[in-house]
């Protein structure tokens, strides 16, 4: 069924597209609209991702050691990448290329996000869909944030909207490739735990800490929605 991840991926374009036209309009609720985003990537990688990938590998060591590499290097990437605003607005406008490599990085994850989509249909119907659920929610945030990001280092809303198009792009390509890849059954486990580890990533530091800089109940409780209603998900799956 990895023909699936296809159709899918191209759901991908249009929640990255959503997100970032949103953000170009709806500038104060985009922390409110984030963190059902957030709930939804974790509960995504807890209750669907790792579980897979432990039942495809039979060795929970390596598991949750994958678990912990692909969290590293998500938060190294990220690092490197500078995909995280700089706190003084000075020293962000001191460097006139951190938006465009910001928005790069962004897009480079958004490519990684297509990829397993492609690889967990791969695995079954099943978890291909939830992983799709993981990435169309966190490519949402993606066109949230590569708007955002090139706005707040000074960039004009053309040079915005061209890096939302190739964020959008991004993820169709990476389904694709990871639907023509063929791999055994233990390699998917472990892949899918890599991806864990950069679902909880993306949840636990990028999604739920922008989305409660400001708590309110309303953003607390779309948090909670987002994530009870995908454990729901990943029960009738299994059932």
């Amino acid at each position: 069924m990895t023909w699936l991840a296809l159709p899918f991926g191209a759901l991908t374009f249009l929640s990255t597209l959503l997100g970032g036209l949103l953000a170009l309009r709806l500038h104060r609720e985009l922390t409110t609209l984030i963190a059902l985003s957030g709930g939804v990537v974790l509960a995504v990688a807890l209750f669907e991702v790792l579980p897979e990938a432990l039942d495809a590998v039979g060795d929970p060591q390596r598991v949750m050691t994958l678990v912990g590499v692909g969290f590293l290097s998500f938060f190294l990437v990220e690092r490197v990448l500078v995909l995280h605003h700089r706190d003084e607005e000075e020293e962000a406008k001191a460097h006139a290329q951190v938006g465009a490599l910001g928005a790069a990085g962004l897009s480079a994850h958004s490519f990684v996000d297509g990829l397993g989509i492609g690889l967990a249909f791969g695995l079954d119907t099943a978890t291909g869909l939830l992983v799709f659920l993981a990435v169309v929610t966190h490519d949402f945030a993606d066109g949230l944030n590569t708007v955002g990001f090139i706005l707040r280092q000074g960039g004009e809303r053309r040079r915005a909207l061209k890096w939302l198009l190739v964020d959008a792009v991004a993820p169709i390509v990476g389904a694709v490739v990871g639907a023509s890849l063929s791999v055994s059954h233990d390699t998917l486990g472990h892949l899918l735990a890599v991806y864990a580890g950069f679902f909880i990533y993306m949840g636990a530091t990028d999604l739920l800490p922008e989305a409660h800089t400001h708590p309110s109940a309303k953003r607390v409780a779309l948090t909670v929605a987002g994530f009870v209603a995908t454990w729901l998900l990943a029960r009738i799956a299994v059932d």
